[in-house]
């Protein structure tokens, strides 16, 4: 069934992510690198943090355990109440943090972009202030998210920001070209929250199909609500480490010049597609399987052992060749998706810089999602929020010197700053795995990385590098578009092949749907 669902749960985040694409080109072509862009993706990024903390990272480690294993003893009345109890409380939170945050957005966003002054400030701060609502609503869309994905029902939940990214893209395509940079931005911000609200009614009916009549429950009482509360904070730190980071990140981006922020985001749109395509997708389908597993201790232990050894593989066959395609031709692929309208070639090539730093941790970013969620499964939060916590401290310490002082060091234009902070995430990427792994062997006894599959996928992936290289570096006069259109294949058909030949199992398995494809 995991194999299934992650199956579901990437065909839905590829559709969200590619309509994720099309909305940053969008917002490329008529805003470029720019005060107004950088005003918007940082606001963005603020209320963002409410929806990734409270929303789907803590909310699903922490509710699907107890909701999946309510469901799969057949407790279905205890799990409709523990539903609607766990929805009334969520509501409740996140109304008051919406409200505070609304208040507070002078105050945010002078913590987090300090030296912005002027419009560009003013900007920023009323952004926030439309934002955060929105934000609030998809938190109760990740609740959705929860029930659906207990039921076994993937699909649905992942591919519904598709909705939001299309109401978002069409208004960018009406207001761009009648409107100026600031009326544009408010507009967009003004629609992200429309589109919010529409993946919650998107959603809704299938809730009411697996979930029954699922209204708002008064929490006292219920069996399982302390249970989830209790995981639901450390959770929420230790999934929300990422989103914490990218905070730290942005603070650290305020001080860089104009466009940096921005520039960031349009890499970190590309960066997380391979990690929400095959890490969330593994992860979130693994998470309820090894929550439901039984039996003594030395059989959990042995069951998630098993699990984590093929899902590693699954993941690292496909992020392997993501990282290394990043460094190769991250240039064709930010010049092929955003260049066009205020967004230039040098815009491209800054992305390109920011993308081949970041590519370093992408593997290790994907596997710690997947040991984190072996944690949740096992009830332990508190080592997940430890090593959230050191990768915190880890980016922010060497974030500011790699984005701040760095640059100067060695005689390079600040701007180049965004390129070390994508290389301080990747360190802290690989040190908060060490921990994750050093926990969990711990925890279920030590247990093998599939290093030399691994190895195998790296060596066929920088094999397949060298001629995708040669014709970028020939093929100087080719559109961008063009140019992608002919890497991206050679790249993937390379890499295939050369794992085929290797005898890596995703590989056989991939070239075996094929054939019977082809043989229809």
């Amino acid at each position: 069934m995991s194999g299934r669902g992650a199956f579901l749960v990437g065909a839905g985040i590829f559709l969200s992510r590619i309509a994720g694409l099309v909305r940053q080109k969008a917002l490329a072509f008529y805003l470029g690198l720019s005060d107004e862009s950088d005003a918007f993706a940082a606001a963005f990024r603020i209320p963002n943090l409410l929806q990734n903390l409270l929303g789907e990272g803590a909310l699903s480690a922490s509710f699907i355990p107890a909701y999946a294993r309510m469901i799969g003893e057949d407790r279905e009345k205890e799990a409709r109440a523990l539903a609607g109890a766990i929805l009334a409380l969520l509501a409740t939170v996140v109304s008051v943090v919406v409200v505070v945050g609304v208040l507070a957005a002078p105050f945010l966003t002078d913590l987090l972009v300090g030296r912005w002054t002027g419009e560009k400030r003013e900007l920023t701060i009323t952004l926030v202030r439309i934002l955060f609502p929105g934000a609030g609503v998809m938190v109760l869309s990740a609740w959705c998210l929860g029930v659906l994905n207990s039921h076994g029902r993937f699909f649905l939940s992942y591919a519904a920001p598709v909705v939001w990214n299309l109401v978002i893209i069409l208004t960018l395509l009406i207001g761009g070209p009648v409107l100026d940079r600031p009326e544009l931005v408010t507009m967009t911000a003004w629609a992200s929250v429309a589109g919010s609200l529409v993946m919650v009614v998107v959603q809704w009916p299938a809730v009411r199909a697996v979930g029954g009549r699922i209204g708002l429950h008064a929490w006292r009482g219920v069996t399982g609500v302390p249970d989830v509360v209790r995981r639901f904070f450390p959770t929420m730190i230790s999934r929300g480490a990422l989103q914490i980071s990218s905070f730290i990140d942005l603070t650290i981006a305020g001080f860089l010049p104009s466009g940096a922020v921005m520039a960031i985001a349009n890499a970190q749109v590309l960066h997380t597609l391979p990690v929400s395509l095959f890490g969330m997708a593994v992860s979130a389908a693994e998470l309820p399987e090894m929550a439901r597993e039984r039996g003594d201790t030395e059989a959990i232990s042995r069951a998630i052992r098993v699990r984590l050894d093929a899902a590693t593989q699954r993941v690292a066959y496909y992020v392997v060749p993501s990282a290394v395609a990043f460094l190769a031709v991250g240039g064709v692929l930010a010049s092929a998706i955003y260049e066009g309208g205020a967004f230039t070639a040098a815009d491209s090539r800054y992305v390109w810089l920011i993308l081949a730093a970041g590519a370093l941790g992408l593997l290790a970013s994907t596997v710690g999602r997947l040991h984190a969620s072996a944690f949740y499964a096992l009830g332990d939060t508190t080592t997940p929020l430890k090593c959230g916590l050191a990768r915190v401290g880890l980016t922010a310490g060497l974030g500011s010197v790699a984005a701040l002082m760095v640059p100067g060091w060695l005689g390079l234009p600040a701007s180049w700053g965004a390129a070390g902070l994508a290389f301080a995430a990747a360190v802290a990427s690989h040190a908060e795995l060490l921990l994750l792994r050093q926990g969990l062997c711990r925890r279920i006894g030590r247990f093998d990385l599939p290093f030399v599959e691994v190895g195998k996928l790296w060596l066929a992936a920088f094999v397949a590098a060298v001629p995708v290289t040669v014709i970028r570096i020939t093929a100087v006069d080719w559109q961008p578009i063009l140019l992608a259109a002919v890497v991206v294949p050679v790249f993937g058909v390379t890499y295939l092949a050369l794992t085929y030949r290797a005898s890596v199992p995703e590989a056989a398995v991939i070239v075996g749907r094929v054939r019977r494809a082809a043989g229809r």
